[in-house]
This record gives structure tokens, C-alpha cells and sequence, in this order.
């Protein structure tokens, strides 16, 4: 029931080219820094990556973007990432932009083994009638678009079906974790991380606190152990080092 690994490295020293991977963090927030620095450094490619959005500051996904190692991205948000937008636009990088809470609830769905799902949310817009930009030809042109998908009435309201997702791995970030696998999020970091989590059939986690079983109340756990596959307790400086994305101050 031990599920630690000793080293980051260790953790995703199977991830093959082209593996499916669900990454937790809501913007700089719940990231699996670690994690995803340990694959960028094994110099693994042609991943296909479902997240909130795809890093920023040269930070998170970010780094495997910046070094060509994603093909696709399923996302909701590009944000300020300027190399995530050149890569689409340039037609280097596929890319399946959705509502966002349509993707937190294609991860949860796909982790509680439901294979789809009817929502209101894009009905009458090209997330269901299809024509969405997946990818360009680096001049403008539109060479692969989404396909439209099925719509439904119920009750005189329009739904569209949406799938659940499932990816080959998942990477997290909590804030504690027993070495059961079970696991605590901090604040807004826990809007994605649970979610990505669910969806993985391998999920590894790296965690801030590492605490034995029995250490963490059974009614503030966010995420079973029953989800998680390995972990990785974060070293002091490696679970202090979080960024931040704009700093504002009062007059």
C-alpha cells in the first residue's frame, strides 16, 4: 500500500513517446512542476495533453511546449502564453479549445467511468455544430476543425453530447498526501488536480507534505487513494517554489 517512489525521475520513467497525459494546476496554481521537469529531462515527445491551460512564465507545460515535445493540447484557456498561440497559429501544435467547465467534466465523467455526457454548454455555437480550428497550415488556412457532434432535446432545452476523457497518465500536485495515496488540495489548486487524477488510468502525484496513514481526517480528503498510482514527496525548496503569475499591489 506504500505507494512513494523515491525520485521524480523514478515516477514517469515509463511514460512512453507519445503517451495521453492529464495535468493538474489552475493557472501557476497546483502545477506538477516536478513531475513535468523530470519528463521534460528525459526528452520524451508527442504527447497529447489535457489541461486547464498549458503553462506560462516558462513554467509547467510550458517547459515540454517550449522544447516541441507536445503534438496536442485539450485545453480551455491560452492565456498569455505567446509560444502556445504561435505553435497553433503556426500550425505546429493541434489544439481542442472547450468551455471549461465541459472539460472538468469530461475528466470527472471519464474517471467515474461514464462515457458521456449531455450539456447546454455550446449548443448553437461550433463546440456542438463543429468548424472549431484544431489545426492551421501556418498561413491562415484551417487544415483539421472539429467535427459537430450530436444534440439533443430533452424537456424542450438543446444538450450537446460530449465524451468523457481517459489519458494513458495523469500528474498532479497536492498539498499532503498519506503514503495510501490519499490526498489534500490547497485552495484553488483543487479545481483541476482531483479531476486530471480521476481521468488517469496511471496517476502519480507529487506531494508538498508527506504524512503516514492515518494522519489525514477520512472527511478532508479530496482525492481517494484508490485514484492514485505512485507519489513523490516533494523536497522543502521544491514545494516552496511557486510563482506567481501577476503580482498586484494596493495604493
Amino acid at each position: 500500500m506504500d505507494k512513494t517512489v523515491a525520485t521524480a525521475h523514478e515516477a514517469v520513467a515509463d511514460i512512453p513517446e507519445g503517451a495521453s497525459l492529464a495535468v493538474g494546476g489552475f493557472g501557476l496554481s497546483g502545477v506538477p512542476n516536478v513531475l513535468i521537469q523530470a519528463l521534460y529531462e528525459r526528452g520524451v515527445s508527442g504527447l497529447s495533453v489535457v489541461s486547464n491551460n498549458c503553462g506560462a512564465l516558462e513554467s509547467g507545460l510550458a517547459v515540454l511546449l517550449a522544447a516541441g515535445r507536445i503534438a496536442r493540447v485539450t485545453g480551455s484557456y491560452i492565456g498569455a502564453n505567446k509560444e502556445f498561440a504561435r505553435q497553433y497559429l503556426a500550425g505546429e501544435l493541434e489544439v481542442e479549445l472547450i468551455p471549461q467547465g465541459t472539460l472538468a467534466e469530461r475528466l470527472r465523467a471519464g474517471g467515474a467511468g461514464i462515457p458521456a455526457f449531455y450539456t447546454p454548454a455550446g449548443v448553437g455555437t461550433q463546440v456542438a455544430g463543429g468548424g472549431l480550428p484544431w489545426r492551421y497550415d501556418g498561413s491562415g488556412g484551417v487544415v483539421l476543425a472539429s467535427p459537430p457532434k450530436e444534440v439533443r432535446e430533452f424537456d424542450g432545452v438543446e444538450y450537446v453530447l460530449e465524451r468523457g476523457i481517459r489519458t494513458d497518465y495523469a500528474l498532479v500536485r497536492a498539498a499532503r498526501g498519506d503514503r495510501h495515496g490519499n490526498l489534500v488540495f490547497n485552495k484553488s489548486s483543487r479545481n483541476f488536480n482531483p479531476l486530471a487524477a480521476m481521468a488517469g488510468r496511471i496517476t502519480i502525484a507529487e506531494v508538498e507534505e508527506l504524512v503516514e496513514p492515518g494522519a489525514i481526517d477520512p472527511d478532508a480528503v479530496h482525492l481517494p487513494g484508490i485514484f492514485v498510482q505512485r507519489m513523490v514527496a516533494l523536497t522543502p525548496q521544491q514545494a516552496a517554489d511557486k510563482k506567481i503569475e501577476q503580482r498586484t499591489v494596493s495604493p
